[in-house]
């Protein structure tokens, strides 16, 4: 268990290399750590590296991120050699043998691999070397802010046959773990240094450490170059303020850089079209299960389509913030596997990802299952998955659909199915795709959420009520009932085209901790914006003048 949990480099950093008064201030600005988990066939799973030097990972991190970040060796190892199950047992005494024989991802394939993670912190509240969480996350989209419970984890993993290796596999994961979830960035980052590393070990990883330690921090609003390893990488930091749905850089400085920078058009959106691809006829339904926060299950052929394909759904509700739970690649050895899997309560408000045919057991009893295989053309058309009942579901063999029992309020919008599967047909670039998809999701969502946005707004007291003698003003309770009857004229109906049960989808809405979230977050917002207005009238008011007593002195007349 000590080789487990040691993560100390070889070599430590040399305290000139960093410009900054704290080292790795700048560095902690995007990334928490950075790890290399290999397999050892007689020590077992080990943590081989992490930076910086002074950060530390729990037992229960350091194990989570190793099964995440390495399940793809599982198969062939297990295969190869029951030893392995054995160490594996001694390590994780709690773990039962019969999870380890089944391998997260039944996948032998060898190459390179990228997927994403996402753990839930465990041991407390970490010191960090940044220490400007509040700022960033008052001008950060509520949906790119930083996490304070959860780590993100982005994963380049390596599998090739290497004679040199006793078993004749060199398998290795570089992951960077960062409390920001921007996933085409830290990718698209993974994709330089990755192989670097592979080729030239910790003297590689160390100095793009140090690259990143020179990195500006991320400001909302602002474009940014970033040098790594001879190569610019060049975004923009979305802010708060900005449109929704634009989200271009714009290059600038080009003149003075070169070679010419890595323009990467957004830090976190991935390519809709091509997650959703055989399930594009069901768009509507997926939308209206993650606006209600119901437990979905994403069972995917390899950790690649499961985190992407749940990544996708938590921003398909953009601009709204997806307020429950997600883990986009969840294994058998998770912390929270017993939580998820048990049968004495129901499931909670999460999407799962898994690779594991094992869940189709383990999890049958939740309402919303996703089973989608590797993409299938059916002529010109990719095939799409059918919606199933639950009772088809069965543990083995499982073909791809979507099995639910759950009935859509609103209809299908079949004009957007016809353009894109038309755009498919024409070859017409993914991009192009993707932004259709995004903005048809977008101005639902907005058609959505625009008449619940005009009744709270309606709670707010007038400014004519705020008066420096008296505390703030109340905001007005939400009343469900009074929202409902604002709908008839005021609905979703004035900006949609599609037809169905709005007033269902709302009060089920209610119910639901995305409601919660969206709520609390307003409410916070106005009682901010009252307390603002209250202070400005403070500071505006008219000071009565002081008076002068007979000594002469100055009798100051208070503010009550």
């Amino acid at each position: 268990m000590d080789a487990l949990c040691r993560a100390e480099p070889r070599s430590r950093r040399p305290a000139a290399a960093s410009a900054s008064p704290l080292p790795w201030a700048r560095f902690s600005a995007w990334l928490d750590c950075v790890c290399v988990v290999t397999f050892d066939l007689e020590l077992g799973q080990a943590m081989e590296l992490v930076y910086p030097y002074d950060f530390r990972l729990t037992e229960k991190e350091v194990i989570t991120i190793f099964f995440l970040s390495f399940s793809l060796v599982l198969k062939i190892l297990s295969s190869n050699d029951g030893g392995f199950l054995t160490v594996c047992f001694c390590l994780l005494q709690k773990t039962s043998i019969c999870y380890l024989s089944f391998p997260d991802s039944y996948s032998g394939g060898l190459g390179d691999t990228q997927f994403s993670f996402r753990l839930r912190q465990s041991g407390g509240q970490r010191t960090t070397h940044y220490e400007d969480d509040g700022e960033y996350n008052r001008e950060a989209p509520l949906m790119l802010q930083r996490e304070s419970a959860h780590y993100f984890g982005y994963v380049y993993f390596r599998q090739v046959k290497d004679s040199s290796m006793k078993r004749g596999y060199f398998q290795k994961s570089l992951v960077l773990v960062s409390r920001l979830p921007y996933v085409n960035l830290f990718q698209s980052l993974l994709q330089l240094i990755a192989p670097e590393y592979f080729d030239k070990l910790e003297p590689c990883l160390e100095a793009v450490c140090n690259e990143i330690d020179q990195w500006p921090p991320p400001v909302p609003g602002q474009t940014l170059n970033l040098p790594v390893m001879g190569v610019v990488i060049q975004v923009r930091i979305p802010s708060r303020v900005d449109k929704p749905g634009s989200s271009p850089v714009k290059q600038f400085n080009q003149e003075n850089l070169l070679p010419a920078p890595l323009v990467l058009p957004s830090i976190h959106e991935l390519d809709l079209f091509r997650c959703f691809q055989p399930v594009l006829i069901h768009i509507q339904m997926l939308w209206e299960l993650m606006l209600l926060g119901e437990p979905i299950v994403v069972m995917a052929p390899s950790p690649t389509v499961s985190s992407e394909m749940v990544l996708a759904l938590t921003s398909c509700l953009a601009p709204l913030r997806y307020c429950c739970d997600y883990r986009p690649y969840f294994t058998i050895h998770d912390s929270e596997f017993k939580e998820y899997t048990t049968r004495t309560q129901a499931p909670p408000n999460i999407v799962v990802g898994v690779t594991n045919p094992f869940f189709i057991k383990t999890l049958q009893h939740w309402p919303h299952i996703l089973r989608v295989g590797e993409l299938r053309m059916s002529g010109d058309l990719p095939k799409q998955v059918k919606v199933k009942k639950l009772a088809k579901l069965k543990t083995l063999d499982t073909k791809p659909g979507i099995y639910t029992s759950y009935k859509t309020f609103l209809h299908k919008d079949k004009t957007l199915i016809k353009r894109l599967l038309k755009g498919i047909q024409r070859k017409r670039p993914s991009e192009v795709q993707s932004a259709l998809l995004r903005r048809h999701l977008l101005e639902l969502t907005q058609s959505f959420i625009i008449p619940l946005e005009h009744y709270i707004a309606s709670l707010m007291p007038l400014q004519r009520a705020i008066t420096p003698w008296k505390n703030p003003p109340q905001i007005r309770p939400f009343r469900q009932e009074d929202f409902m009857k604002t709908l008839e004229h005021a609905g979703p109906q004035l900006t949609c085209v599609l037809k169905g049960d709005w007033l269902g989808l709302y009060r089920r809405f209610f119910k639901s901790p995305n409601f919660d979230g969206w709520y609390r977050q307003r409410h916070k917002e106005m009682t901010q914006k009252l307390e603002a207005l209250h202070l400005e009238a403070i500071c505006e008011a008219a000071l009565p003048k002081p008076t002068e007593c007979q000594t002469g002195s100055i009798i100051c007349c208070w503010l009550p």
